[in-house]
């Protein structure tokens, strides 16, 4: 039988406002004894708006940042406050539906070899299309970025619809890709397949991570497999123990978190056709499926990207997952607890106020970026700064 966790533990503004009706309130606030028990203040600023879509944003140092529009297939670069297109090769991405010029990484050695990555529909010749990973190389001047190289194509894709795709790179250098299925019923459990699943490769030749569960597959589409049986993969992010973290759209209900476990299955399987009532994570299929961190229940928020917050002028939410949503239009913070287990979340109410919210990283210096994904060239890049 399949176990139900509660749809929405603990949606609590810890500064002010009330939890939803029928959400579970979490711990009480009690008395400020230490820093880690207040809750901040959070100072949001737009820094850059009049974007459409902006899918992701990165810091390439010195207060500046590389930004996706998704649909528009532009590259952008903030700089002081202004924005400037990058040039690069910006016909060769494929876009439709929910696929286009998607997430971004930036290379640990960007200053010395000013190396980014982008995940994006690639366009074909014949009309075909896929999702890919590429390794570009942005100019001294910041005016152009050149292909290094193709890192992994062949990602599937039909409408557009469930492109998936974020990156990550993790501390011990692998990059991370996180796919959606392409709303094709057989491709989350299918090893051949690039789809629905978490990938793991060498950011700078493509290969296989050499740890992977399947490297010795003659499949070379498995060889590259980390986890399976995913929907569509729309965050990574890495926590301070290492572990690596994925946030995953589900249908009408169960939008999850999962931790990732080498070689795990996660359990979407939509079949036969592309069923969409079957559960996120089945338990009824051959072997173990791994249960969900945390699950949304119904209705679904349309959890996006997400970043483990750190730093201690953060006090409260330092250590917890702050996750974008695009649905309910709210930035999430989610308390797990040392062993991986879900405790609560709460909401900040300034952070409800921007509409649709798409993607989350945090700068070096502690601070956030979201952006937010309205559309009709609405949109911003928002700065979150703790402040009390």
């Amino acid at each position: 039988m399949r176990r139900v966790i509660p749809a929405l533990l603990g949606l609590v503004v810890l500064a002010s406002g009330f939890p939803a009706a029928g959400e579970a309130a979490g711990p009480p606030p009690g008395p400020r004894r230490s820093a880690a028990s207040t809750v901040p203040t959070l100072k949001v600023t737009r820094i850059a708006t009049g974007l459409d879509i902006p899918w992701d944003v990165k810091s390439v140092g010195r207060g500046r940042m590389l930004i996706t529009e998704r649909d528009k297939k532009r590259l952008l670069l903030l700089r002081k406050g202004k924005l400037r297109q990058v040039r690069f090769p910006s016909s060769t991405v494929w876009s439709a539906g929910e696929t286009g010029l998607m997430s971004l990484a930036v290379d640990p050695g960007f200053r010395r070899n000013r190396r980014f990555y982008t995940c994006q529909g690639g366009a074909l010749a014949g009309g075909r299309h896929d999702v890919r990973v590429m390794a570009w190389r942005l100019s001294r001047a910041e005016r152009r970025a050149t292909l290094v190289r193709p890192l992994l194509t062949g990602l599937p894709s039909t409408s557009g619809r469930h492109g998936g795709c974020r990156l990550l790179i993790a501390t011990n250098g692998a990059l991370f890709v996180g796919t959606g299925d392409a709303a094709t019923g057989t491709n989350p459990r299918n090893l051949n397949s690039l789809g629905g699943k978490t990938l793991r490769l060498n950011r700078f030749t493509g290969a296989p991570w050499p740890r992977n569960p399947f490297i010795t597959s003659s499949s070379r589409n498995a060889r590259y497999v980390l986890t399976f049986g995913h929907r569509n993969v729309q965050g990574l992010a890495q926590r301070a123990d290492g572990s690596v973290w994925s946030v995953e759209h589900g249908p009408d209900r169960d939008d999850e978190v999962n931790r990732l476990i080498t070689g795990g299955d996660y359990g979407w399987n939509p079949v036969p056709g592309y069923n969409e009532t079957v559960p996120m994570t089945d338990q009824t299929l051959p072997g173990t499926q791994i249960p969900a961190r945390w699950r949304s229940g119904f209705p679904t928020l349309a959890t996006s990207g997400g970043t483990w917050v750190s730093g201690s002028r953060w006090g409260r939410y330092n250590g917890m997952l702050a996750v974008a949503a695009l649905k309910t239009q709210r930035l999430i913070f989610m308390r797990f607890d040392a062993a991986g287990k879900f405790r609560y979340l709460t909401v900040p109410p300034v952070l409800t106020k921007y509409g649709r919210l798409r993607s989350v990283t945090q700068l070096s210096g502690g601070d956030l970026l979201v952006t937010t994904s309205n559309g009709a060239s609405k949109d911003s890049v928002l700065r979150v700064h703790p402040v009390g």
